[in-house]
């Protein structure tokens, strides 16, 4: 029998330092810039609808916030916000690689976009080592934050298509000279999207090359970590933005999962951002109704969630690319045990997997205290190098 395993790397002794993001700081609410155009004008999926100047810029960089085509759920052409940032060095021959970074859950409300904040440079991790190398980087908000609608939170083809034509939008920004190689990098929902970035690239983008994918604490099976964080604050924050997300992307009604007094709340915790440690207390606080159970059924064996869960877990196709993972093992978030059986799968499928797992690590800022690892892996897939592979295989 065919025996596949994973082989744990042990970590760089030399750490990124601590990110300090604190409060947000000054936050814009979405306005004309984020309200696309009605219809959205025909085009290719990755035009640029706007662009403006952003501030905050790495030093050796410029920034834009950038408006963009992409496709939504049924197919119908819907406008993503972004932000892009490019190396002031001189682009080489045959254009900059592309990061696409991919942020965390900040919640799933137009409000709740990275690219409101004034604080923005400090949401994606690495930034200034990207910038340094001189690869362009492109954060999408993802559909739904910032731009009006429904953001369809963990619904990994949503993701997905709104981190490939972010990768198209920057290459039609002129001053990004950005080439076809790119990597996705992302950290937990995020995570999420690099992982269905990586399994559907061929399919939504095949004129785009992947070099890599790498996330770090990754939601990968949805029904496992639903399980294993119902009932802790974070957890019910968590679920309650993602059965309020399902519900009306799939047209399934709370009341068929949730108690009565539940909906309301449910609504209200909906609403709150989750972007710092400020907005997070008041998310808790408004969560704090749920801590008694609030699903009148398991929704893990009922449909249509559990089909939900299902399609949104990761696993389900190989990946395109090489894969590197960062978890913690002190995250009780995203449960190590939970990455490294799904990462196992991954290795079965035949893929490079290079996985960090963290000493005393949670899962807030494992992104940012792995950055310098996961930019040398990826700078190394741009340059062509063999993938490091921890993965066991042999027969038994």
């Amino acid at each position: 029998m065919s025996d596949v395993r994973m082989r744990i790397a042990n970590p760089c002794a030399a750490l990124v330092l601590v990110a300090v993001l604190g409060c947000a700081g000054p936050i814009r609410k979405p306005d004309a810039f984020y309200t696309p155009p009605s219809p959205i004008p025909a085009g290719k999926p990755g035009d640029v609808l706007r662009v403006e100047p952003a501030d905050g810029a790495p030093d050796g960089a410029r920034a834009w916030r950038i408006l963009y085509r992409s496709t939504g759920m049924k197919g119908e052409p819907e406008a993503v916000s972004a932000v892009l940032v490019v190396p002031d060095a001189p682009a080489p021959e045959g254009g900059r690689s592309v990061v696409a970074w991919a942020h965390p859950t900040t919640g799933v409300v137009p409000d709740c976009a990275p690219s409101l904040q004034a604080r923005w440079r400090k949401t994606i991790a690495g930034l200034d080592l990207m910038v340094k190398a001189g690869w362009v980087v492109v954060a999408t908000d993802y559909p739904g934050l910032g731009t009006p609608g429904v953001h369809p939170y963990l619904v990994g083809a949503s993701e997905a298509r709104a981190v490939v034509d972010s990768v198209r939008a920057a290459r039609n920004v002129k001053e990004a000279a950005a080439g076809r190689r790119f990597a996705v990098w992302g950290h937990s929902q995020g995570g999420h999207a690099a992982i269905f970035t990586g399994q559907l690239v061929g399919q939504l983008a095949p004129e785009l090359e992947l070099v890599g994918v790498a996330a770090a604490a990754p939601a990968t099976d949805l029904v496992k970590l639903l399980q294993s964080d119902l009932g802790t604050k974070l957890g019910n924050v968590l679920a309650a933005e993602a059965l309020w997300s399902w519900s009306r992307v799939y047209g399934a009604p709370l009341s068929g999962v949730l108690v009565p007094d539940a909906i309301g709340v449910v609504d209200r915790v909906a609403a709150d951002c989750i972007r710092d440690g400020r907005e997070g207390v008041v998310a808790f606080h408004d969560a704090a109704p749920l801590r008694d159970g609030f699903l009148s059924v398991n929704i893990t064996g009922t449909e249509p969630w559990a089909g939900v869960m299902r399609a949104n877990s990761a696993g389900g196709k190989p990946l395109a690319a090489p894969l590197f993972v960062a978890q913690g093992t002190n995250d009780d978030v995203v449960r190590p045990a939970v990455t490294a059986l799904w990462a196992g799968g991954v290795c079965a499928q035949g893929t490079a997997v290079r996985y960090l797992a963290v000493p005393d690590e949670n899962h807030f800022l494992v992104a940012f205290h792995t950055a310098d690892q996961a930019v040398a892996w990826m700078s190394d897939r741009f340059a062509g190098k063999a993938a490091p592979d921890d993965c066991v295989r042999g027969t038994k």
